[in-house]
């Protein structure tokens, strides 16, 4: 195992001789997390010099005289006026060289707080925190098929997502559980995170009331000093793209900004529909929204932590679905990749984006497309890193540890490649020589457990044993995989105190008010 890995879990016992020993090292339930990565290859910048001006030039230009809206936000438009900006109803322009200016005091780089320390998080620079998927209404398994998701079916996820070695982020959303009243759920939805993992979180933004519920609930977590030093949330504020911050949104960012907790701030794109259909044109638009999100962050508190980019796909022209791991959606990731280092924030982008219904070919395809991309276009933060099916209608069991093992893929290739006297192994090619094979050499025999990535999902049984086992597809071995990690999950330990007051909190706060159904 690298030195960037941690590993914990039961205790081995050691019974009689070696033997015994590493049998009962290999059947025991073990928990293996990975740090967060640190890239040490180079990122892919697809933008030359002058495509660099030219969308910067542009971005300025729709910012000044076309101007975006901020809508049902009176204290929005007050801020802007302010400082500067044009205000004509809900429609502000800002003056060139603006928002670039106010975007100056967001940190290019900062620390997310897990209640494990070990699990913290360092978001910006040259490094990359994986995330899972987020919002889906519906979940699929191979047992029950696609429906409605549930709160069991959340919390399968949340364990699931802290049982998995590559997955850094225990995320927000994992899927939207619809068997709770709408304004309770996302009570339950923290207290998921909060008490079945002790990795990073995000909080809630559907309104900015249970964006304040999330806050409180850390600082019972954390503990109400930590929390107004410390940045414990990461939560996503979409951009109704075009040109559109919206109250709700934006309310909920006013709050986690005044409480020093970060937001992602993220144009929805979908090329054709939302933007328009060329990469430079869509990129323009990305760079334009995202500094005017950031720049308002900074208006409510200098210096509150954020995160910018997009999420991107392309539209199909016959249907008008959305399509992922596309040409065109790869390049405006890898050019934002570049607009957001120029801006001087960390970059949120890709995920195990795919259309397709099932965890197939299509989804492999389109997912192995969208996470590369997203690894060297020098994405920061990568919500959606993996359960992703149907488009981002469905939360899938199996696709979710399908994309959780390929991401170890991620770690090794951003490791870059090793040329220690180690690496370079001289001394193997001197010991084998002509003719002969490595399989006996020294240097074999001292790397061979973790020279080559190994998937704990995909098979590579001859065809004889495959068949033997019931030749089982991928599908099928993820499924087992799922019921492993569910029923090998152990709960991180929590203070007794914090989670009774926990318990007792999300109570109080649904006894409150009648269930709603509506948003």
């Amino acid at each position: 195992m690298d030195d960037a890995t941690e590993r914990s879990g039961a205790r081995l016992s050691r019974r009689g001789g070696g033997g015994a020993a590493r049998r009962a090292e290999r059947t025991a339930t073990r928990i293996e997390f990975a740090r967060f990565i640190t890239r040490n290859i180079p990122d892919l910048e697809i933008l030359n010099a002058e495509a660099i001006e030219i969308i910067e030039a542009n971005a300025e230009i729709v910012l000044e005289e076309i101007g975006v809206n901020f809508v049902e936000n009176p204290e929005a438009l007050r801020l802007w006026k302010d400082a500067g900006a044009d205000v004509d109803g809900e429609r502000v322009r800002i003056p060139r060289g603006l928002a670039r200016q106010l975007c100056k005091t967001a940190p290019s780089q900062f620390t997310q707080h897990a209640r494990n320390p070990e699990r913290n998080v360092e978001i910006g620079g040259r490094n990359l925190v994986l995330a899972p998927v987020y919002g889906p209404p519906f979940v699929r398994d191979q047992d029950g098929g696609r429906r409605y998701a549930t709160i069991g079916d959340f919390q399968k996820f949340v364990k699931l997502g802290q049982m998995s070695k590559w997955i850094h982020h225990s995320g927000g959303t994992v899927c939207e559980p619809t068997d709770v009243a709408v304004n309770k759920r996302h009570l339950d939805m923290l207290h998921a995170h909060m008490t079945l993992s002790d990795k990073p979180y995000m909080g809630s933004v559907t309104l900015p009331e249970r964006a304040a519920d999330s806050v409180e609930m850390s600082k019972i977590l954390f503990g109400a000093d930590f929390v107004d030093q410390n940045t414990v949330m990461t939560s996503l504020i979409n951009i109704n793209s075009p040109l559109t911050f919206d109250g709700v949104m934006m309310g909920a960012l006013e709050v986690y900004a005044r409480a020093g907790q970060a937001c992602i701030i993220s144009p929805f794109i979908v090329g054709g529909a939302m933007a328009p259909v060329s990469v430079a044109g869509t990129l323009t638009q990305v760079l334009a929204e995202v500094m005017a999100g950031v720049a308002y962050s900074q208006l409510v508190r200098a210096g509150a932590p954020v995160i910018g980019g997009a999420f991107v796909t392309s539209i199909d022209m016959n249907s008008g679905a959305p399509t992922f791991g596309t040409p065109e959606a790869a390049q405006i990731t890898l050019g934002a990749g570049q607009l957001m280092r120029r801006l001087g924030v960390p970059f949120r982008s890709a995920g195990s984006f795919c259309g397709s219904k099932l965890p197939d070919a299509q989804a492999a395809y389109e997912t192995a497309n969208t996470l590369n991309t997203g690894l060297l276009s020098g994405v920061n933060f990568m919500l959606h890193a993996c359960g992703w099916l149907e488009g981002g209608l469905v939360s899938s069991f199996e696709k979710y540890v399908m994309d959780a093992d390929q991401l170890g893929i991620l770690h090794r290739l951003a490791k870059g490649i090793d040329i220690s006297e180690n690496g370079q192994a001289m001394d193997a090619l001197r010991e084998v020589g002509p003719g002969g094979h490595f399989l006996g050499s020294a240097h074999t025999q001292a790397n061979f457990k973790e020279a080559f990535w190994r998937s704990s999902v995909l098979d590579y049984k001859p065809f004889e044993t495959w068949e033997d086992e019931g030749a089982r597809d991928t599908a099928t071995l993820a499924a087992a995989r799922v019921a492993k990690m569910l029923g090998e999950y152990q709960a991180p330990d929590l203070d007794v105190a914090k989670a009774e007051e926990l318990n007792d909190y999300v109570a109080r706060k649904k006894a409150a008010e009648p269930d709603s159904f509506l948003s």
